[in-house]
């Protein structure tokens, strides 16, 4: 029987100063059983980061071919297509391909490091990625507890996160 993944209720509020974007969000976040919570919550910073009404969780947390997050246009296109982690050149070229635009999270250290220093694409002007400092992305998972509350204020390429207990500074590093 397989293992159910776990189900989440966050509380976001979003002071987003590029986009001129305020907003609260209730939402019910599923984490695969594989997943590990800094990971889950490094979606929860990239909801934050291109939040609006129409951005949503992937429908299926476990698929390695699909976006984590996406926002569809009036039509059902993918206007927008976020991953996180470190995504594979066939899967960046498949979401440029599908999406107007592409945002990436890299997040792992010396891993991201070296994945970047792989990665092949410049032709795609239409994908954006950003990568994530490794202190950051664990002090964020130490951040998590059910039911939580987070506030992020978002000016250039800084993000404030606040909750009851911590205050986290990130500073987003954008690589292409």
């Amino acid at each position: 029987m397989a293992i159910k993944p776990s189900i989440f209720k966050i509380n976001i509020q979003i002071a987003d100063m590029n986009r001129h974007y305020y907003n609260d969000h209730l939402m019910t976040i599923a984490q695969h059983p594989s997943e590990t919570e800094e990971r889950m919550m490094v979606r929860v910073l990239a909801f934050a980061l291109n939040a609006s009404e129409s951005l949503s969780f992937a429908d299926s947390i476990s698929d390695n071919n699909n976006a984590d997050l996406w926002e569809r246009d009036y039509n059902g296109d993918i206007a927008l297509w976020i991953s996180v982690g470190l995504p594979d050149e066939k899967l960046i070229r498949k979401a440029s391909i599908k999406a107007k635009q592409v945002v990436i999270y890299s997040y792992g250290g010396r891993t991201a490091d070296i994945w970047w220093s792989k990665l092949n694409i410049a032709e795609y002007a239409n994908v954006k990625v950003f990568n994530l400092a490794e202190q950051d992305t664990q002090d964020l998972a130490a951040m998590f507890s059910r039911g939580m509350g987070i506030n992020f204020t978002i000016q250039e390429n800084d993000v404030l996160i606040t909750s009851d207990t911590t205050t986290l500074n990130i500073a987003l590093q954008q690589l292409k």
